[in-house]
């Protein structure tokens, strides 16, 4: 008799682990919105600006918008409804990714002139753990990319969101980022609402070149060292540009 009842038992578990597979849902398009807190006295350390920084005006937040489906994915910053006099500390980049092709096109905000770089999704060494954290309601699993032996970042995606795609264009992880980090809290992206009711409309997906010059990563690299490298506000402006990169 005991026998038999453990047969049920397992029995039983299997047909509750199949029923769990068979409802989890997947999503493949939509749209999901970051807030991203940056903390401007990590960002500026020299004296000049820790003038102008405070503990008051320390941290500030932008809001961000990805918009995707299973080939595309656009990242852009949502201007706020009110003037923001302290929108210039902060980088408002965005970044269309093309899965299939395996294209990223970068358009930096330079000097009030878009910048455009096209190359391939960028590649990345992740090492994903076994912490977990929830974010909007989705069980995100934690992820390590050690950039270099000064720079680590914390990234903690959904694999229920399928497309490989995140914010700032990070990729490469089994699902879409939520949440990303530098180790030192000195910019952190959030999600905090997602939206899937919606599929997104082709002229979100779509940006307008017209006869710009499209530089390589490696191109623009090339010419900001060359024009500004020698001087120290030209180092913090490239240093800011590719700080993800």
């Amino acid at each position: 008799m005991i026998l038999k009842d453990g047969i049920k038992i397992t029995i039983l578990g299997i047909f509750i682990c199949l029923e769990s597979i068979g409802f989890a849902q997947f999503y493949s398009e939509g749209t999901i919105y970051y807030t991203r807190r940056t903390n401007l006295q990590k960002r500026f350390t020299d004296q000049r600006m820790k003038r102008f920084v405070n503990e008051d005006n320390k941290i500030k937040n932008d809001r961000f918008s990805l918009v995707f489906n299973d080939t595309i994915s656009v990242f852009k910053y949502m201007p706020p409804a009110a003037v923001d006099e302290m929108a210039w500390l902060t980088s408002k980049n965005e970044y269309f990714q093309y899965l299939n092709p395996n294209r990223q096109l970068t358009v930096f905000q330079f000097f009030g002139t878009s910048v455009f770089v096209e190359d391939s999704l960028p590649v990345r060494d992740w090492k994903i753990t076994d912490s977990k954290r929830t974010i909007c309601g989705f069980s995100c699993r934690k992820a390590i990319y050690q950039k270099n032996d000064s720079t680590r970042i914390y990234a903690w995606y959904a694999p229920n969101i399928l497309p490989s795609i995140g914010p700032e264009g990070f990729c490469g992880l089994p699902g879409t980022i939520l949440g990303i980090a530098t180790e030192d809290g000195g910019i952190i992206y959030f999600a905090d609402k997602v939206d899937f009711s919606v599929a997104p409309k082709q002229d979100l997906l779509t940006v307008e070149i017209g006869k710009n010059k499209v530089f390589t990563l490696r191109e623009l690299r090339e010419k900001l060292e060359k024009d500004y490298g020698n001087t120290p506000w030209g180092k913090r402006m490239f240093d800011d540009m590719f700080r993800w990169l």
